[in-house]
Order: structure tokens, then C-alpha cells, then sequence
């Protein structure tokens, strides 16, 4: 009789933690995504726009528990169907054009309420496009403020790494160093940032990936084969990608 009793509190339990984690999906999902008018105010007029957008559309197809979660910008956005292109399933997609590290930090909550088994993070390059505009009264991005510095856009994936980590330590998390462009006057920037990302490293909250060498040339500029503009990835570009973490999702899915 005992152990029917205790078999009983078990399913019992086990069906109230199901309920609970229905509820709170249900209850309490607008809270797990931004709301406000202005998102980030690092974010120009056109990304204001989309990132709201991408937002809805995350929200009528939420994350599932424990799947690998892709956070970027448009170059992780244009990858579309990631678990298609891996021949895996559970790989979710959510990658924002034009996205910058602040705007991620805003956008986390859905990702740790999920708990990910792992997370690929790829953002910082329009941060650093960013730090290069100039403004004039005429620019339609005049009200959007400009990043301090390369090391701002470092310490803000260090940021990104570790609210992760707090809110789901379970999940492995996986930094790319940012990749190459065509552009000469990030070059620099680009390269400062990949150094500091290996120097963060060693804090112990992510696993650099390193994507640019792989991408670069000897002039530290995107090969042509690559890219189709300069900055976006040409489909051999992404196969290239595909290349370089096929053994790492492949582990990850088997465990």
C-alpha cells in the first residue's frame, strides 16, 4: 500500500510540473519577449522596425525546451532553416537583421526560459559598422546613438554569455569570433574584438569558435568566394560555416 501511495505523489507530481510548465508558457509569454517602443537605442530606423517584426514572429513559433538556439543578426537571420541545412532537428533560427549586442541583452528571456541544450552566438559587426557612421541632419539614422568602442561591443557578448549562463546553466554556449568584411575601415575593430572575445574566454561562460580565420585572407578581408556583397554570406559562404560546426552539433544532438 506504501508503494502505491508513493507511485501515486510521483505521477501526481510529475503531471503538476507539466501543468506548471504549460501555464507558464501560456500565462507568461508576451513577458519573455520585448515590449517597449524603443528596443535599443544603438538600433537605426529600419531595425526598429524589423527587430519588432522578427519579435512577433518569434512569438506565434516559440522555442521548445532544450533545443540549439542560433542568436545573431542578419547573417544568422538569412541562414533561414538551420536544422535543414545541418540535416538535424531542433536547430531554431533567431537571428535579427541589423541587430546589434544590445539588442540581444533585450531579447534573452525567452532564450534562458528554454533552457537550450546549446546556443551559437554571432553578433558585433553592426555594432562596429555603428562606430563608423556619420551623422548629419539629413541621415534618416540621426536619432539612433553610436557604440563607444570595440571593447564595448566585447564586453556586451561577455554580458550576453553570462546572463545565459545565470539563468540556464545547463546550457552550452558557444561564441563565433566576428567574420571578415570586405570593408577596410573595420578591419581593425573587427580583429580587436576577436582578441578580447579569446581573452574572455578564459572567464569560463562560453567556447570561442573561431569562424574568421577560416573566412579571411592574408589581408585580414573576406575571401570573395565567400560573400555575395562584402559582408553577407554567398551559399558557399555558409557551407563553409556548416563545415566548420558539423562535428559540434553532431555531439551535442548525441548527448
Amino acid at each position: 500500500m506504501h508503494k502505491i501511495f508513493i507511485l501515486v505523489t510521483f505521477i501526481f507530481c510529475v503531471f503538476t510540473l507539466q501543468a506548471q510548465k504549460i501555464e507558464t508558457l501560456t500565462t507568461n509569454k508576451n513577458e519573455l519577449y520585448p515590449s517597449c517602443e524603443v528596443i535599443s537605442k544603438y538600433h537605426n530606423d529600419w531595425t526598429r522596425i524589423h527587430y519588432k517584426k522578427r519579435i512577433d514572429t518569434f512569438k506565434d513559433d516559440p522555442l521548445n525546451f532544450h533545443e540549439i538556439v542560433f542568436i545573431g543578426n542578419s547573417i544568422t537571420e538569412k541562414g533561414g532553416n538551420w536544422s535543414d541545412k545541418f540535416g538535424v532537428e531542433h536547430i531554431r533560427n533567431r537571428g535579427i537583421s541589423g541587430d546589434v549586442t544590445d539588442g540581444v541583452l533585450k531579447r534573452l528571456d525567452e532564450i534562458t526560459h528554454f533552457q537550450p541544450k546549446a546556443v551559437f552566438i554571432l553578433i558585433g559587426i553592426n555594432d562596429l559598422f555603428n562606430l563608423h557612421h556619420k551623422e548629419d541632419e539629413r541621415s534618416s539614422l540621426k536619432y539612433f546613438k553610436i557604440v563607444p568602442s570595440a571593447k564595448y561591443v566585447a564586453k556586451n557578448i561577455l554580458k550576453i554569455t553570462k546572463k545565459i549562463h545565470q539563468k540556464s546553466p545547463d546550457t552550452k554556449i558557444y561564441v563565433r569570433t566576428i567574420l571578415p568584411t570586405k570593408r577596410e575601415f573595420l578591419k581593425y575593430d573587427i580583429l580587436e574584438v576577436n582578441n578580447l572575445l579569446l581573452n574572455y574566454e578564459k572567464k569560463g561562460y562560453f567556447t570561442l569558435t573561431d569562424l574568421y580565420s577560416h573566412f579571411a585572407n592574408d589581408k585580414d578581408m573576406m575571401r570573395p568566394e565567400f560573400t555575395n556583397d562584402g559582408v553577407h554570406l554567398s551559399e558557399t559562404g555558409y557551407e563553409k560555416w556548416m563545415s566548420l560546426e558539423k562535428n559540434i552539433i553532431s555531439t551535442i544532438i548525441k548527448e
